[in-house]
């Protein structure tokens, strides 16, 4: 069953002003991480001392893109902080902070105000996209799907990304390709690397629905050759309840990379456009697997309940065919059960014999009736 969190957001947020910085989510007891990476074509660095005085905002005229990575958003103070460096609206923070805020985009290309209590006057600033996403996770032990909220901030030579905090960084993928070699990550500017981060959050949602494919596989086995039980609806209910968190985490997704192809932004360059259409077929493959299980799961399920309707048929059939045979001779044993002193057969010496007799042939005749109108 997929996990479901609800932390009463309207409760942390009600009566507050829009733009407040309050953390949605669940208590988290570990300290903020942050990394911070710079690479080029030539060159990489990789700065894991987590310190904010590192991760100002870059020149404009810098070598280097900048992606600052922050591994746990539980901390406001630390959050605004990064905003106030990079001038992010206060309204994106607050979006930051909320884990339960739905995928979407933003595209902030107007001065941003000031942040906090700072008295110094707000220089301009290029263009800034927003996109929170959510990154699925399968979870052995609990059998569910696991969510983890992640918003990406790209700026004209820099990306910042907020994950929720977890034992595996789930950009790991990204990092090594960065370390690796000079490939497209390293030749292309912060554009392409937020399709990268994105793209392995595509590709989770790829494995979350053969994971479901897998397990439809097998209940269809089960139902088909009729070893179907109560275990299995609950199973297939499970799955229908999952199908349909999974659809509302992804459809955005798809708008989310439409308006990246349609909007006319300088952050976003013309060489990354083909690999976000890409990225829209992949989305688009996603989803029309989604549909197809539901209604495979819909097929299924009437399978099912036609399978348990015509197995309950089949007892109902065998049930009455005994209640039809057993009438007749119920009423014989009815009527010599009376307790009439003058019965006529009464006294007849092979009476008993005559009247197993007549059951007999009755049961017989019942039988042989039923075999040749097909109910038998």
């Amino acid at each position: 069953m997929s996990r479901h969190r609800r932390y009463r957001s309207a409760e942390k947020t009600l009566g507050t002003s829009p733009g407040t910085l309050t953390y949605v989510g669940a208590e988290i007891e570990h300290a903020t991480k942050i990394k911070r990476i710079e690479f080029n074509a030539t060159d990489y660095r990789i700065d894991d001392s987590s310190r904010l005085s590192a991760c100002r905002l870059p020149g404009l005229e810098t070598p280097y893109i900048n992606w600052i990575d922050v591994d746990g958003i539980h901390e406001p103070k630390v959050v605004a902080a990064l905003g106030q460096q990079y001038h992010l609206h206060p309204l994106l923070l607050e979006d930051v902070l909320n884990t339960e805020q739905k995928p979407k985009i933003d595209i902030y290309d107007e001065p941003t105000p000031p942040i906090g209590n700072g008295n110094g006057a707000v220089q301009p600033t290029a263009p800034v996209v927003y996109v929170t996403l959510k990154m699925l996770h399968h979870s052995r032990q609990r059998q569910e799907i696991d969510v983890e909220h992640i918003s990406l901030v790209l700026g004209k030579n820099y990306l910042l990304s907020f994950q929720e905090e977890r034992t595996k960084d789930i950009f790991e993928p990204v990092i090594e390709r960065i370390k690796a070699s000079s490939g497209k990550t390293r030749r292309n500017g912060a554009d392409y690397l937020l399709y990268a981060l994105m793209d392995v959050i595509v590709d989770h949602y790829f494995l979350i629905t053969e994971r479901i494919g897998d397990k439809m596989d097998e209940l269809e086995e089960q139902i088909v050759q009729e070893r179907a039980t109560q275990q299995t609806l609950a199973i297939l209910y499970k799955l229908k309840r999952e199908l349909a968190f999974i659809r509302r985490t992804v459809y955005p997704v798809r708008d989310i990379i439409n308006t990246l192809l349609r909007e006319e932004s300088d952050v976003i360059q013309h060489n990354t456009l083909p690999y976000l259409r890409d990225l829209a077929d992949h989305t688009n493959q996603v989803i029309e697997t989604l549909e197809s299980y539901r209604e495979l799961i819909s097929g299924l399920m009437d399978v099912y309940y036609s399978i348990v309707s015509n197995r309950m048929n089949s007892v109902m059939k065998t049930l009455t065919i005994f209640s039809a045979i057993f009438m007749p001779l119920t009423f014989i044993v009815g009527v010599y059960g009376m307790n009439f002193k003058y019965i006529p057969e009464l006294e007849t010496r092979y009476g008993y014999f005559v009247v197993w007799g007549v059951m007999a042939l009755v049961t017989v005749g019942m039988i042989v009736y039923f075999r040749r109108r097909g109910w038998l």
